[in-house]
Order: C-alpha cells, then sequence, then structure tokens
C-alpha cells in the first residue's frame, strides 16, 4: 500500500456465494459483487467485474487504482484486458460484462472500443456514469457500435458497498476518532 494512503476501513459486507446450478445475469453479477468486497478490503473503491463468453468467465477483476498508481486501473479496463488475452483477440464480440457500478466515461469508451456485446451494471453513477447516468457514451451517434445495457442488476446491494465503503473512510478520518492516524 503506498505511503500516503491510510489502511482500508474493515468491509463490513459479507461475500455472495451464488449457486452454480443457475448460472445467470444474477449469478454473474453476484461474482462482480465479490470482486467489489475484493477491491475494498485492498483499500480500493469497491468496483468488481466479470466478463462471460460462452457461459464461461474470461476475466474477473477488480479496482487497483490505489495500489498500481493508475487512474486507468478501473475494474473494467482490466477485465477487458485479461478478456482480450484470454480470446486472444481485441474484439469481445458475444462477451457480456457484469460491473457492480456504472462504467465512467473512460470505461464506456473502451466497453464500445472492444465491441462487447452486453452490459450489466448494479449501482447508477448520476455523477459520473458514462452509460445513461451523466453521459451515454453508448448512444453517440456516430459509434459503429452499440452494447445492450441493463442497468440496476443487484443494485441496492452494490450502491450499499459503495456507500457504505466511503462512509467508512469518512468516519476513519475524523479528527475525533482515535483510530483516524
Amino acid at each position: 500500500m503506498p505511503e500516503n494512503q491510510v489502511s482500508p476501513p474493515p468491509c463490513g459486507f459479507e461475500k455472495i456465494h451464488p449457486s452454480q446450478l443457475e448460472k445467470n445475469d444474477l449469478f454473474y453479477m453476484k461474482l462482480a459483487y465479490n470482486q467489489a468486497i475484493d477491491a475494498w478490503n485492498h483499500g480500493e473503491v469497491p468496483v468488481g467485474a466479470v466478463i462471460v463468453k460462452e457461459e464461461e468467465v474470461i476475466a474477473s477483476a477488480r479496482n487497483q487504482t490505489e495500489a498500481n498508481a493508475d487512474p486507468t486501473a478501473h475494474a473494467e479496463m482490466i477485465a477487458i484486458t485479461q478478456a482480450c488475452r484470454s480470446i486472444g483477440d481485441w474484439r469481445l464480440t458475444d462477451a457480456r460484462l457484469y460491473v457492480t457500478k456504472e462504467p465512467c466515461p473512460m470505461c464506456a469508451g473502451a466497453i464500445l472500443s472492444s465491441r462487447l456485446d452486453f452490459v450489466a451494471f448494479g449501482a447508477p453513477d448520476p455523477a459520473m456514469g458514462g452509460l445513461g447516468g451523466a453521459i451515454d457514451v453508448n448512444a453517440l451517434p456516430k459509434s459503429n457500435h452499440r452494447a445492450e445495457i441493463v442497468g440496476g442488476l443487484l443494485g441496492e446491494e452494490c450502491l450499499a458497498l459503495i456507500q457504505g465503503f466511503f462512509q467508512a473512510a469518512r468516519i476513519k478520518r475524523t479528527p475525533d476518532n482515535p483510530s483516524s492516524s
């Protein structure tokens, strides 16, 4: 962990253990949610992503911006890179992305550039969301690719996780809190 970063607040959320019997959109979003919990436990904003092709997980990632000192190390970007390497092609046609928070404009651009066909996200991001929250990159009129977008999948849980992280971080940084050092 970088010297200027305080240790992460403890994660009070439990991982979800989905049944292997029914591999549907909710199943894959639960896997992404578990990646988000791993992100929290590593001091990162809790965002997780999973990419699936032909019902097989070909990539799973969590935010790593703090660990890598890299503003582009979002879960979606890392998962896209992993998925491309996994299949040996930059085109992720017929692949589906599941991510716990609405992708930012950078990630939304990468989603379209990689030709992902489907994106499901959990929590909307009205301030910085790139798939309808603040801006809709998917609706750019001259774009040569569009993805099917589904928002709100496991939305309450994903939003609670993100809000819980920032609330815990604020409490930890409060000068009145003896554990804020």
